[in-house]
């Protein structure tokens, strides 16, 4: 919604537009467009002309990458969550399945539109296809592992983060419809689940087997490259990519160690938020680069899928402390992201135009 004209004598437009997809490289070429504007380097039209440009751009990577990437993040994801060394294989294998999958439904709108319970149906039958022929697997932790990618905990979090800020129209819709996809990604894998019990019978879940703490260190560097590919991250921002995680991930295990892993998120998301207003203030880029996905390895969604699973199971105390936790952890990362945006600086262009507003006035 946007609204035109002196104060008293305004007109306001609304525009329905589609969710688009996370491009943190597009996101770069706009802001620098805009403060090529606002700094009367180029015209207004002028900058109209290189959205439309940035806007047409091909995909900054190819589709083979991508597919990569979402096998690489599936298979960190499984080490994060205590997976073993089988845990990783099937989680990797079936996040390259997603990954082709999701090539191909980009292509058609209609099968696009159920993406997420799609890719959760075929994750979920990977994984008991996977356990049935005698691979030792958790057959729950490989599915959610195969879907990390998909589950809105960013979408979330930034919900939290509107509500927390008193926007309330668009993070009540953020919100329902991080909670609506919730609730298609757990139908996928409960209905997925199903199926393959009547067609292969009940898998045997194995326990996991713990791994050495180099593996961690190495799904620490592998999932933010990952992450990089699919936000669509300029290849000089992948280095920050990477460090963001590390902060992320050195954040979260300080804080929880110290005040549990619900209050610990709070510590994540203040070192994350400090670090990505760091980075905006050096660079004079957008802290969103740094500061998404770092955010996206504290993996806040797979609680909440936790939850669902286990309402869907009609384990109805332990789903709605599950939920409870989920609300606590966003509360947490909302509150270490807006007290990082108090005691860090302010980026340079908008402290300028800060000032240039109060000039003004």
């Amino acid at each position: 919604m946007a609204s035109f004209g002196a104060q008293d004598d305004q007109r306001t437009f609304m525009i329905r537009v589609e969710p688009a997809e996370s491009d943190l490289g597009k996101l770069a070429g706009v802001d620098l467009v805009t403060r090529e504007v606002l700094n009367a380097q180029i015209t207004p039209g002028e900058g109209s002309t290189r959205i439309d440009q940035i806007e047409a751009a091909p995909p900054r990577y190819g589709a083979l990458v991508r597919t990569i990437a979402f096998g690489i993040v599936s298979g960190g994801a499984a080490r994060f969550l205590g997976g073993g060394w089988h845990e990783i294989v099937a989680s990797t294998a079936i996040g390259l399945v997603i990954g082709a999958l999701a090539l191909v439904t980009r292509r058609h709108a209609a099968l696009e539109r159920v993406f997420e319970p799609l890719a959760a149906f075929v994750a979920s039958v990977l994984a008991a296809v996977i356990a049935t022929t005698g691979f030792p697997v958790s057959v729950f932790l490989v599915t959610l592992s195969g879907v990390i990618v998909l589950i809105p905990g960013l979408m979330l979090t930034t919900a939290m983060t509107e509500l927390s800020t008193r926007h309330l129209a668009s993070g009540t819709a953020r919100f329902m419809g991080a909670l609506v996809l919730l609730l298609g990604i757990a139908f996928g894998i409960a209905l997925g689940a199903k199926t393959a019990a009547l067609a292969m019978g009940t898998p045997h879940s194995s326990a996991t087997i713990e791994l050495p703490g180099w593996t961690l260190l190495l799904s620490l560097l592998m999932s933010p490259l990952g992450f990089a590919v699919l936000l669509k991250a300029e290849p000089r921002d992948v280095p920050w990519v990477v460090l963001a995680g590390i902060v992320a991930f050195a954040g979260a295990r300080v804080g929880s160690n110290a005040f549990g892993p619900e209050l610990g998120a709070f510590v994540g998301g203040l070192m994350t938020g400090v670090g990505s207003n760091w980075y905006a203030r050096l660079t004079n880029r957008p802290s969103q680069i740094t500061l998404v996905p770092g955010l996206l390895l504290l993996v806040l969604g797979s609680v909440g899928l936790s939850s669902l699973a286990s309402l869907l199971d009609r384990n109805v105390t332990v789903g709605v402390e599950s939920a409870f936790r989920m609300v606590l952890i966003a509360v947490s990362l909302v509150a270490g992201i807006l007290i990082a945006n108090v005691v860090s600086p302010r980026r340079k262009l908008l402290a300028r135009v800060a000032t240039a507003e109060r000039r003004a006035k």
